[in-house]
């Protein structure tokens, strides 16, 4: 049974108005554009191309450096070059360009057998922390006190229960490291913290 059409119905009030649609898509794409633009943007490309070029120079002088720095002391090669460079790429760079630089200097040391496994706690942990620390306090001391609590503490923690004796096969007492720690430690953070003086007054570098 068909039933009978019903007139004096407008078309236009029963089709879809499309265009309560369009400020909908209008701020979705919006969103989009913005987010976009800001991953784009020349002063976010300007300022991980600074960051990446800082990386790179860190990173050789690090290795450069190593031979004529680094000592052996026990299973350990200490090298207060490093921990210099923790603290400039703290202050420069951020806590995880910190810890890439230092990783990436720990693989090239062990690569030239300028250094051991105990490079990356070592490193990596004292970087991040003095990345954080300067981050939370924007006070380069602070990034020197996180590099000693990260590398004289934590790290020779870690490097006595876990990467001498399974990585590296060598079980070494906690205590035999902690002189060496704690004094390539102070010694490179000491020197990071001038070196960051020195930049300032230069005018060279802002931070």
């Amino acid at each position: 049974m068909l039933l009978p059409a019903v007139s004096g119905i407008d078309e236009a009030t029963v089709a879809p108005d499309e265009t309560c649609w369009q400020p909908q898509v209008r701020a979705a794409y919006t969103v989009e554009e913005r987010m976009t633009t800001k991953s784009l943007s020349p002063v976010n490309a300007s300022r991980n191309t600074r960051k990446t070029a800082y990386a790179v120079v860190l990173v050789a002088i690090g290795v450069a450096l190593a031979p004529y720095t680094a000592f052996p002391i026990g299973i350990a090669k200490v090298n207060p070059t490093q921990h210099f460079i923790n603290v400039l790429a703290a202050v420069l760079l951020g806590p995880w360009w910190a810890v890439l630089t230092a990783m990436v200097i720990g693989i090239l040391r062990n690569a030239l057998g300028l250094g051991t496994l105990l490079a990356f706690p070592g490193g990596m942990i004292g970087a991040c922390l003095a990345g954080l620390a300067f981050r939370v306090v924007r006070r380069t001391w602070t990034a020197a006190a996180g590099e000693i609590f990260g590398t004289g503490l934590i790290a020779q923690v870690v490097s006595a229960f876990f990467v001498a004796p399974v990585l590296m096969g060598k079980p070494i007492p906690l205590f035999a490291l902690v002189p060496s720690f704690a004094c390539s430690t102070a010694v490179g953070a000491l020197l990071g913290i001038l070196a960051l003086k020195l930049l300032r007054r230069s005018g060279g570098i802002d931070f």
